[in-house]
Formats: C-alpha cells, sequence, structure tokens
C-alpha cells in the first residue's frame, strides 16, 4: 500500500509556519531586562518541533538551521547567556531565511544551500561567543566546508544512527519530540536529571536508503555540501496545494448536532409524506418552518467555520513596523486593538497586502521624525493603531497614527499639476480622495519606502475586489485615518433583486441608498444623458437593460423604478423594471465556466432555481462616467 505523504507535508508545512510566527512573536515581545522564562520555553519548544519535523520528512536544511538556533536557545533559557538587542535582530532574520527555506521545499524549488551555510555559521559564531556576520557573498559561504552533523536527523529506514553525546540543546527531554510538529504538543513539565538523547536522529522514514551508503569523495566543498544533504525538492513535481484552516472543536461539535436536528427534520417530512391524502396541513407548515430554521443554523455554522480572527493578519506588524521605524530613524509605537474580531479566510489572506502599504505610508508619510515631533510639542514616539470591529454584516478595519496629517494645500497643487478638476471649496473627503488617483504622489523624495505614486490607487483597488470601500479621514498637525469597510464573508451576500426584461439581478445591498419612481418633473437630459434631480443633487442614470442588451418594459425613466447607488467611484442610479425584493444569496463564480461578464460579479440561484447574475457596481461606475455631463453638473 503507498503512502501520500502530501497531505502530511501539507500538515508540516502549516505547523511550522505557525511556530516560526510564534517565535517571531514572542521575540518582539520579550523583556530584555528580564526574560520571561516561559517565553524562553515557548520559542524553544517551537524551534524543537520544526527541527523534529524535518528530520522526519528529510528536510534538511530546516533542520540543520534549527538544530543550531536549538543550541542557542538553549543556553538562553538554561541562563548562560543573557539576550540583548542585537540577538534579537538575529534571530530574526533567521526566522525570515526559515520562512524562505519552508516555501522552496513547499513549493519544490531548489534549496538556498548558500544561504542555509551561512545561517549556521553565523548562529555557530554566537554560540561559540563569536560575532555573528551579515551574509558578504554566495562564494565565501559555498567555499565552507560542510557540517560533519548535518545529517544527523536523516538516516535511511532501517539504518542505525552512529552513537553520539547527548546535545545540550535537548535537556528539556524528548517530551515533545514525538510530535514531530504536526501536531500541538500538550504543554509539559521540563523533566529533571539525566539528559534525553534526541530522538529526532532516530528517524528517518522517507530517506532514500542510498544516503545510508559510504559518501563519494566530493570534487569541492559545496558539492560535497549537496552529496550531504538530498534535495527532496526534487524527488518529485511541485503539486498544487490545496487550502487549509484550523477549526475549533467545538464549532465542529455544534455543526454535527445541527446535522443531527435535520435529519430529524427529514425523518418528520418523510412520515408526513408516506400519507399525502391525510396531510395535516398545519403540521407539514411546523416541519417546514423547522427546516428552514435547521437550515439557517447550518448555514451560519458553516459559514462561522471559515471565520478566523483578523490577529492572523494584524500579527505581523509589529515586525514591519519595527523594522520600517528603524530604517526611517523614527520611534513609532503600534498598537494592536480588536485582534479576535473574525472575518472570513478568504478576505483575510487578501488583506495583507493593503494593509502593509497603509501601515507603511503611515511610518513614511505619517509619523514625524523624533526632532520634528519634539518641535510639534508631541512625544518623540509616534503612534499608530491597527483596529478591527464589527458593525452590522460588516467589518470596520482602521489604521490611524497621530502624525502631521495629510497635507491639503500640496495635494491640491498635485491635483492641479496632474491636470484634475478641482476647486478651492472642494470638501476634505473629496481632496483626500484624490491621493487614489493612479500615480498621485506629494511626496517630496522617492525612497525605497513610498513616494513613486504606485499604490494607493492599487489598495483601493483591491479592497473594491473585496466587496470593500476605503475612506480617509485627516487632520493637520493631529494625524490621519485609514478606514475600510469590508462584508463579513465573500460567500454569502444581502441584496435587493430587481427585474428588467423578464430577468433577475441582485445588487448588493450594501451599496443601495434608496429607490423611487421618479417624478417625471426631476427627470433632466443634459448632453445625451438622463439625469435624476434628487434633494438638490443630479445623479447620472444607467439603464440596466442596455447594459446586459435586454429589452426593458418602457423606455420612459417616469414610469421605471431608479435605485439610487453609491459607490467609491461615483454616484448613480440605475434604472430597473421592478423590484422583486431583499434576500440573501449564495455567490457563485462565472469564470469557472464562462468568460467574464460585464458588470456581473457572480451569479447566484434562485428559491425557484433559476439563475441570477449579482451586478458588480463598481464596474457599471465606469460606464456611467460621461466627461461630458460631468462638465455641465459642475
Amino acid at each position: 500500500m503507498s503512502i501520500d505523504l502530501n497531505q502530511f507535508h501539507a500538515v508540516f508545512f502549516e505547523e511550522s509556519q505557525e511556530h516560526i510566527d510564534t517565535m517571531e512573536q514572542l521575540l518582539m515581545a520579550l523583556d530584555l531586562e528580564e526574560p520571561d522564562p516561559e517565553d524562553l520555553n515557548s520559542i524553544f519548544r517551537a524551534a524543537h518541533s520544526i527541527k523534529g519535523g524535518s528530520g522526519i520528512f528529510g528536510f534538511t536544511a530546516l533542520g540543520k538551521i534549527t538544530h543550531v538556533m536549538e543550541n542557542l536557545l538553549d543556553q538562553l533559557r538554561n541562563g548562560e547567556r543573557h539576550p540583548d538587542t542585537a540577538l534579537v535582530d538575529h534571530f530574526l532574520t533567521v526566522l525570515d531565511c526559515l520562512r524562505r527555506i519552508l516555501d522552496q521545499y513547499r513549493g519544490g524549488e531548489d534549496i538556498d544551500w548558500d544561504e542555509v551555510e551561512e545561517q549556521v555559521k553565523a548562529l555557530e559564531a554566537i554560540l561559540n561567543d563569536g560575532k555573528s556576520t551579515p551574509r558578504t557573498s554566495a562564494t565565501a559561504s559555498s567555499s565552507a566546508e560542510p557540517d560533519a552533523n548535518a545529517d544527523n536527523d536523516a538516516f535511511g529506514f532501517f539504518d542505525a544512527p552512529e552513537e553520539e553525546p547527548a546535545e545540550t540543546a535537548d535537556s528539556s527531554g524528548s517530551g515533545d519530540s514525538e510530535n514531530w510538529g504536526l501536531f500541538e504538543p500538550e504543554p509539559q513539565a521540563e523533566p529533571s536529571g539525566a539528559e534525553a538523547p534526541d530522538t529526532e536522529a532516530a528517524f528517518g522514514f522517507f530517506e532514500d536508503p542510498a544516503s545510508a551508503t559510504e559518501p563519494q569523495p566530493a570534487k569541492t566543498a559545496s558539492a560535497a555540501s549537496a552529496a550531504a544533504r538530498p534535495d527532496r525538492s526534487k524527488a518529485k513535481a511541485a503539486t498544487p496545494e490545496s487550502a487549509t484552516i484550523r477549526v475549533g472543536v467545538d464549532k465542529v461539535d455544534s455543526l454535527i448536532n445541527l446535522v443531527g436536528e435535520l435529519v430529524i427534520t427529514q425523518s418528520m417530512l418523510k412520515v408526513l409524506g408516506e400519507d399525502p391524502d391525510n396531510l395535516d396541513t398545519l403540521k407539514m407548515s411546523t416541519v417546514l418552518a423547522e427546516l428552514e430554521r435547521n437550515t439557517r443554523e447550518i448555514q451560519e455554522s458553516v459559514m462561522s467555520i471559515r471565520m478566523i480572527p483578523v490577529s492572523f493578519v494584524f500579527n505581523r506588524f509589529p515586525r514591519v513596523v519595527r523594522d520600517l521605524a528603524s530604517k526611517m530613524e523614527k520611534q513609532v509605537e503600534l498598537v494592536l486593538e480588536g485582534t479576535q474580531t473574525e472575518l472570513d479566510k478568504g478576505l483575510i489572506e487578501k488583506l495583507v497586502d493593503p494593509l502593509t502599504h497603509l501601515v507603511r505610508n503611515s511610518i513614511d508619510h505619517g509619523i514625524e521624525s523624533p526632532e520634528r515631533r519634539r518641535e510639534a510639542g508631541k512625544p518623540e514616539k509616534g503612534t499608530i493603531i491597527l483596529g478591527a470591529s464589527q458593525r452590522g454584516g460588516s467589518i470596520i478595519i482602521s489604521i490611524s497614527d497621530d502624525g502631521a496629517g495629510l497635507n491639503r494645500g500640496r495635494i491640491m497643487a498635485k491635483a492641479r499639476e496632474n491636470g484634475l478638476p478641482v476647486s478651492d471649496d472642494m470638501p476634505d473627503a473629496e481632496v483626500w480622495d484624490l491621493i487614489f488617483q493612479p500615480g498621485f504622489s506629494t511626496a517630496e523624495q522617492v525612497t525605497d519606502v513610498s513616494g513613486r505614486g504606485v499604490g494607493m490607487d492599487v489598495v483601493r483597488r483591491n479592497i473594491q475586489q473585496l466587496g470593500g470601500r476605503i475612506e480617509i479621514s485627516s487632520q493637520a498637525s493631529v494625524g490621519s485615518t485609514f478606514t475600510i469597510q469590508l462584508p463579513l464573508t465573500l460567500a454569502i451576500v444581502d441584496g435587493m433583486g430587481v427585474a428588467v426584461g423578464g430577468q433577475t439581478f441582485i445588487i448588493p445591498l450594501v451599496s443601495i441608498i434608496e429607490s423611487m419612481q421618479p417624478p417625471r418633473a426631476n427627470l433632466k437630459r443634459l448632453a445625451g444623458s438622463d439625469l435624476l434631480h434628487v434633494r438638490e443633487e443630479y445623479w447620472p442614470l444607467l439603464r440596466l437593460a442596455e447594459v446586459m442588451e435586454t429589452q426593458a418594459r418602457s423606455s420612459d425613466p417616469a414610469e421605471a423604478i431608479v435605485v439610487l447607488i453609491e459607490t467609491s467611484k461615483r454616484r448613480y442610479g440605475l434604472v430597473v423594471d421592478e423590484l422583486v425584493g431583499q434576500q440573501q444569496v449564495v455567490i457563485k463564480s462565472l469564470e469557472q465556466h464562462y468568460k467574464r461578464v460585464p458588470g456581473a460579479a457572480g451569479a447566484t440561484i434562485m428559491g425557484d432555481g433559476s439563475v441570477a447574475l449579482i451586478l458588480d457596481v463598481e464596474s457599471l461606475a465606469d460606464i456611467v462616467r460621461d466627461p461630458i455631463v460631468e462638465e455641465e453638473i459642475v
């Protein structure tokens, strides 16, 4: 019977990533004056788990680095060495290297053995009371002699390991060795007394048996290094990795209970259906109501399984802020709020890039230098607050700083320079919105952090693709706040059904302001386009029938229904035949079966079995835009 290792590899990769993240968070929060012994033990255990798992699967590069790292961490937790800023910085560099190597193994790529050797030697230099050296060149590291113990953690299936003295790195015993990093180990007390042998070295179930033979003399040190460490990334072609998610047992138990209730309801319906001639309509109505409740609760339970805390994203930003603030010679404190707020996993994974750009912008353009803050009467250390909260059916994520705020005058000048239509009496909100224009930047100098004008437009576009919107509030010398509003999930949307030409379409409810049958007196026609006058404001009209190439009931907007839509780009009125009603729909992707449909974000199956398109109100706003009409309105 063949064993598919892919599923075991996937678990190892996922847990190793979590261990790396855990080590980074603990190192960032470590009190260098009086380090918490439990924090040091947790960092040690995380490195130990990665080492154990890499030994099982033959991921030698990971094992080599974590082996030496483990020895150094053991000195820290035993009090033989005291942590300092330089050591923490070096550990963070090692963790970055581990992430890259993990990605290389995950993707079936060639391992960067030069980097592995360099990190090992740097850690050994610190371990032996030497100094860590920065990366100089690939030549220097590749010319180094390979570690004699490089393959201690990987052997042939039945090969006995060479005897070696127990290492100080494993003085904690083998309490968590049997977990191999595949499953979360239970907290255990550190055993005392004799040191336990390094049990990882006794295994290597999936090692190529050829590795147990006597190694051939190498022509070069680099070749010897490669021969001593077989690269399993070439063993098979990289296969697509299926997405996984960790779920709490309580959520699974809840789902099982709900399925049990659904089975009971199904049995009740079956009994009622066995005697259709004497059907009790009252009892049938009761059972159907119960079925509806079961379905709704199962839906909510399944959706909750996809929800994970935003801390999944937020926890990576202390490192970003620390590194960038040091590079910019600024003092910045990051405050995280609402980290347990839950969001759909699909949304969270796509939030990383926009949030990273906004945080970097806050440090580069928002927070002033310590000297300027001192002159302005502010604390030398600036503050960035990254928060999340739930508001109704939406998640609100905010990035606030107490920096200089946006410069209205400079933005207006840049807008005029770029030929954008602006006026001095524009509201602040509209002025701030100008920074989302492609290529718009007011930075006095271009740095490798920002200032090239290629980012804020991408940030807004990415957030719009998630069904969200972004707004800015800013006050000079006080600071700025970027607020992102997102739906709780990408899978289900609250929508308003509208009918045009006998077809049904769904408009996301979050984009609708109101709907009306417009009075004829409020309808205008300027420059060949229809406009609706509502409360001292002109709304350009878009006929949905024309966009979807169907026949409307009437060509006169006064005999139709106008749905007023608000997007991040503009407001407009959508002309439809009638309103079908509000309902919650499940979004189905079209692109797997059909080419992209202009103006449609997806599709859904209605209660009667028919298919309805879900409208993309943002892309429809591009169709509405008419420079002639805008000029007439201004």
